[in-house]
């Protein structure tokens, strides 16, 4: 039979029986980068979070947290890297820990982490909706409602999708740009002002202040939330150009690049208010003070409404990065037969733009239904819809790290041991598997201060259940799969590119 377009022989079956592939040499290293930074959406981790970290969490000691987040991500990411040198699929997590741990885990983990993408598009929306109305609202006087905002970006993803990685890579390349530039001009100018109304102070990066202010445990969760999304540059080594090298590389600049840039745009808004002052202004009615304050007193009034108006495209580009990831999942799931209809519907690439078309129209539908459901309920965009999706894809995703992790150790003893390293695939694997169980435990642990206004809502009560329930789910399935259809069983997480096929 001839194979169409876009279109080549599954990894590990027999019959050779086609599969639909993603478009390949599409995307470079910056371009996955960029992809995976839109996916941290560092104007919308440093406006939305940094202010509630320094009011509620571990004070002045925020940036502290961004510099031990880092450390440990980057931990976490020499493992996740050393497996990703060996196995290339978009499925990510799910070809990783199906590799490791067995195609049961792996199932109930790609579940999880499909899950995850799938609400942080809706949540996104959410945010994205608020920051336009309020910002149109401010400088214009217009009302538009927060629905119609709602409606353009997930027309704006859904047809990124459709038309390849290339076309969000370039997309995203442009609003990452903006938004990093205006936030990097409040902090160099604060930095060559001489550090604020008080001068320099290092206290903000002390690692100890980390662990100290109302509530450090909380300011170490928001630290962790603001690098959600960095490990999806795995999902793009199918799409990318030599993954073996782009991939661990782009997933180290993603940890170590925003991480540096988390810790000076934070440190330096601290000091560009002054420590005491800093403080007032986070816990204060109007808590983007903290970084308006800086930026209109060091770079100029015009860089306040820049800045604004970059919340709203940095939160956009950031949904759009979710949506791309959502889509590549249910596209994973669906081209080996999780279940049989799904592949030929989301398991299929678009015969032109080899982009997972379908399976972006199916996340844009069920991010609609999401957000038309939270509307229903009179939920608002922000406190609501966000926070709420927010802290559910998170628990979701922090789970799915932790068990990879756990997965790097198992894969290279069993399948490499020729490869294995006491560092690189035991020792960093061990400590990030560690630690990210204990940001779960943070999480669980102040899920109600996190949530603030809906800390009663009883989508934040099901939470963990429903976390709980995505994974047994995952696990039932591939155990009846295993019983009823061991073909289709062990398929499962197998689907890697031909040519760096698991060997």
């Amino acid at each position: 039979m001839a194979v169409d377009e876009g279109v080549a022989p599954a990894a590990g079956t027999e019959d050779g029986e086609p599969v639909h592939r993603l478009k390949a040499n599409a995307v470079g290293l910056l371009g996955v980068v960029f992809m995976a930074v839109a996916t941290a959406a560092p104007i919308t981790a440093m406006t939305g979070n940094v202010p509630f970290m320094v009011s509620a969490g571990n004070g002045v000691g925020a940036p502290a947290s961004y510099l031990v987040a880092m450390v440990v991500l980057a931990i976490f990411s020499v493992g996740f890297t050393s497996m990703a040198k060996h196995i290339t699929s978009t499925g990510a997590f799910y070809g990783f820990i199906s590799y490791g741990l067995g195609r049961t885990a792996g199932l109930a983990s790609g579940l999880l982490a499909t899950f995850a993408y799938v609400v942080f598009e809706p949540a996104l929306i959410g945010i994205f909706s608020t920051f336009a109305t309020t910002t149109l609202r401010d400088q214009t006087g217009m009302h538009v409602p927060w629905w119609a905002f709602a409606v353009l970006m997930l027309a704006i993803n859904a047809t990124g999708t459709w038309f390849g990685v290339s076309v969000a890579e370039k997309l995203l390349a442009v609003l990452l740009a903006t938004e990093v530039t205006v936030l990097a001009a409040m902090a160099v100018s604060v930095a060559f002002h001489g550090g604020g109304p008080h001068g320099f102070t290092f206290a903000p990066v002390d690692p100890v202040n980390a662990f100290k202010g109302t509530s450090a445990g909380l300011g170490l969760f928001f630290a962790f939330w603001s690098w959600v999304g960095f490990e999806s540059t795995a999902m793009y080594g199918e799409e990318s150009r030599d993954p073996k090298k782009i991939i661990p590389k782009a997933t180290m600049i993603s940890v170590l690049g925003v991480g540096v840039f988390y810790v000076f745009v934070s440190w330096m808004a601290i000091i560009g208010n002054g420590e005491a002052e800093a403080v007032k202004a986070a816990s204060s009615a109007n808590p983007l003070a903290m970084f308006f304050n800086p930026t209109e007193r060091y770079v100029g009034h015009w860089a306040v409404d820049v800045m604004q108006w970059l919340m709203i495209t940095g939160s956009l580009a950031c949904g759009m990065a979710f949506h791309n990831c959502a889509a590549r999942y249910l596209y994973a799931l669906g081209r080996e037969g999780v279940l049989p209809s799904l592949k030929h519907t989301v398991g299929r690439t678009h015969a032109r733009h080899g982009s997972p078309h379908i399976a972006g129209l199916v996340q844009t539908a069920v991010s609609a239904v999401l957000i038309g459901a939270f509307w229903i309920a009179g939920k608002d965009p922000y406190t609501g819809t966000y926070v709420l999706l927010a802290i559910l894809g998170t628990m979701a995703i922090l789970v799915v790290q932790a068990v990879c992790s756990f997965a790097v150790l198992a894969y290279f003893r069993s399948h490499h041991p020729e490869s294995r390293h006491w560092f690189r695939t035991f020792t960093a694997p061990l400590v990030g598997g560690i630690a990210m169980l204990a940001v779960v435990v943070l999480l669980v642990s102040h899920m109600s201060a996190a949530a603030g206004p809906e800390s009663g809502s009883l989508v934040l009560k099901a939470t963990p259940w429903l976390v709980a329930l995505v994974a047994a789910t995952g696990v039932g399935y591939a155990q009846y799969l295993k019983r009823r259809s061991p073909e289709r069983y062990a398929l499962l997480g197998r689907t890697v590119l031909e040519e760096t096929k698991e060997r």
